[in-house]
């Protein structure tokens, strides 16, 4: 599985452009992921990278992979801040899937008013909305169910044989009682059914509660990445449940 081409091909950009070893990626608010630039060869000029990102209308943003410590310490050395280590965790989809839940998730073919609300005063706005309405390949939206009040919903999207799940947001009220992990599974179990064998996600480091979460179904490691910012950028936030 290479997790990185999943997650560009579950959470595009709204346009990427290549600037020698440079992957450019213009955001338009969806957030860092779609926002960064990442190295495709062995040296690339920062300089140009960064130019060309200000051109955009955004503040330079590089993503650093496993293995690139030399391209983390160059950034490192003309001031570009750390940002949001990140961890990718995966785990086999047929592992993960339970029995059905009796109806308490809901599969749809597109975001439903209910989960717009949710999604936004989690701080998942419009910008990040568009992203999953770009992916091109197998995508669902799923509502979680409190009862008969929806509760939670999640994005999720196939690319190579992976599913990715992004965006998954629990109302306050519903946290701590099991409906993110209820949400996973029910992942899960469309990724299987789409001959996905693994499905795997992205979680900030620092978000101790939603990796003790997924741990406890059994998702590992499979990969990390952090940002690196230039020195005056302002932050970017992150949607709260990924904080």
């Amino acid at each position: 599985m290479d997790a990185f081409a999943v997650l560009a091909a579950t959470w595009p950009p709204a346009e990427a452009m290549r600037l020698g070893p440079w992957t450019l990626r213009r955001g338009a608010g969806g957030g860092s992921r779609v926002s960064a630039a990442t190295l495709e060869g062995e040296d690339g000029a920062i300089e140009s990278a960064a130019a060309a990102m200000l051109a955009w209308g955004q503040a330079p943003l590089f993503m650093i992979r496993d293995g690139e410590a030399a391209l983390d310490a160059r950034l490192s050395a003309m001031g570009y801040a750390r940002r949001d280590p990140t961890l990718i965790l995966a785990a086999p989809s047929d592992a993960l899937a339970a029995p059905e839940d009796g109806g308490t998730t809901v599969r749809c073919t597109a975001p439903v008013a209910r989960m717009e609300e949710i999604w936004e005063a989690g701080g998942i706005g419009p910008g990040r909305r568009a992203v999953m309405a770009r992916v091109a390949g197998p995508r669902v939206w799923l509502l979680g169910r409190q009862g008969d009040r929806p509760a939670a919903c999640a994005f999720v999207a196939v690319h190579g044989g992976t599913a990715m799940l992004h965006a998954l947001e629990v109302v306050p009220e519903a946290r701590r009682q099991g409906m993110g992990s209820r949400l996973t599974r029910a992942a899960a179990r469309w990724a299987a059914a789409r001959g996905a064998a693994v499905l795997a996600l992205a979680v900030t480091e620092a978000n101790a509660a939603a990796r003790a979460l997924y741990g406890g179904l059994g998702m590992r490691e499979v990969a990390r990445y952090h940002y690196r910012v230039a020195p005056d950028a302002p932050a970017v936030p992150l949607p709260m449940r990924n904080r």
